[in-house]
């Protein structure tokens, strides 16, 4: 199986957003690791943080030094159907796991055991997909690393019971916040290293205004009238109908707003169309809602574009491993309402980069606060751009990760 290929970068392109000092210290990090080998294995090149995460990770490592690859997993939509139940239990909703469930993940595990060359010094499975591959490959030499995405503070436990012998194979397990690690793992080998955004990616690089605006008018949108986004794929843990709920009741008071629920539909997600079809019909035949995905164009410098429009930002989630569209629009110095669970409140600092919510009133609440009160949000989105820049970026993501090799050398 083929590595995904990826385009160059340049750690040096990054000094005059974090200064030549750090990037030095990065260097003198990946020094030590120089000719070392990492593989990064995930389900999906497309759709998803995740996904976004490598596609710039690892031509940084690349850059630094370092023989690092990317490989994506094979799967059918039988496969993809059980991951996205794990995901779902993982994350705490209830359901049943079934022996054909198992015999179906295990089949494709050993399959892509198989297919896939994972002789390196680092191998990083990400998230519940690929997580079994370690119990085929009996002749493992390198040093795997289990990395989770996803919320684990309230797993089904028949799930967990099921796929945590194949962790406690791993080396190392790497989180996105230490509430996630469960008793089992916590006296073994766990890093936490919360998820990142590049600042010079396509989605997150600064627009003209002109870019901003032609995008708005291809997408039928005026940038006259307040505009919500919600950027997330579209699962019960991102909450598309109460933030559609919550658009209705900010409605009532400021008829003209418009709401974006933008995302990309990912092929390891078949449940996304599902609840696609479901927030559609909620909507109703409300023209200023808008329905923006990849299938109809919108690609990482639309989604720039939309964000950097906003007047707010959404992220109502129920669960949330950490929800890299908030800090997305944090970066472009948009305030956001987020829901106070999973990773959401390490990025929205609750009254200085945005409010934190638990229920549909309470956002319909702080967003008409926000639109009545401009030079609050203002404010806000400024503290927001600061705290992502101290924290969020990828140029730290990678200096964690390379701290995380050599605690193996």
């Amino acid at each position: 199986m083929s590595s995904i290929s990826l385009d160059q970068l340049s750690l040096k392109n990054y000094e005059k957003i974090i200064g030549e000092e750090e990037v030095d210290r990065i260097h003198s990090l990946a020094e030590r690791l120089t000719g070392r080998s990492v593989v990064h294995v995930n389900s999906t090149s497309f759709g998803g943080g995740v996904a976004e995460i490598l596609r710039r990770l690892i031509p940084l490592m690349q850059d630094v030094g370092i023989d690092a690859e990317w490989k994506v997993i094979e799967g059918g939509k039988d496969f993809f159907s059980v991951t996205k139940n794990f995901h779902n239990a993982l994350q705490g909703q209830k359901m049943q796991l079934t022996e054909e469930m198992k015999n179906t993940y295990l089949r494709y595990c050993e399959l892509n055991a198989h297919l896939l060359d994972l002789d390196y010094d680092f191998i990083v499975i990400h998230d519940p997909q690929p997580l079994a591959i370690i119990d085929y490959k009996d002749d493992r030499t390198g040093k795997w690393i289990w990395r989770c995405h996803i919320d684990l503070s309230q797993p089904n436990e028949e799930y967990w019971d099921f796929l945590q012998p194949f962790i406690a194979k791993y080396d190392a397990s790497v989180f996105s916040l230490r509430k996630y690690v469960r008793k089992p793992l916590k006296k073994r080998n766990v890093t936490i290293i919360p998820p990142t955004i590049d600042p010079l990616s396509n989605k997150n690089r600064p627009l003209q205004k002109s870019k901003v605006l032609s995008t708005l008018e291809r997408y039928d949108i005026d940038p006259s009238k307040p505009i919500l986004t919600q950027v997330a794929r579209f699962d019960p843990w991102k909450d598309p109908m109460g933030v559609i709920d919550a658009y209705k009741g900010i409605k009532k008071k400021i008829t003209d707003v418009q709401l974006l629920l933008i995302s990309s539909m990912a092929h390891d997600d078949p449940e996304g169309w599902i609840y696609y079809e479901q927030a559609v019909r909620h909507a109703g035949e409300d023209y200023n809602i808008h329905f923006l995905t990849d299938l109809i164009g919108v690609g990482d410098i639309e989604v720039n574009a939309f964000q950097r429009a906003s007047n707010i930002a959404l992220l109502k989630s129920i669960r949330e491993g950490f929800g890299l569209s908030v800090a997305e629009a944090l970066w472009k110095e948009v305030p956001v309402i987020g829901g106070n669970v999973g990773g959401i409140p390490l990025q929205v600092v609750n009254n200085e980069t945005g409010f934190l919510v638990n229920t549909i009133e309470e956002t319909i609440k702080k967003a008409l606060y926000l639109l009545k009160h401009p030079q609050e949000a203002e404010k806000l989105g400024r503290e927001g751009k600061k705290h992502v820049g101290k924290n969020f970026l990828i140029t730290r993501h990678l200096k964690d990760y390379l701290k995380l090799f050599l605690t193996f050398t």
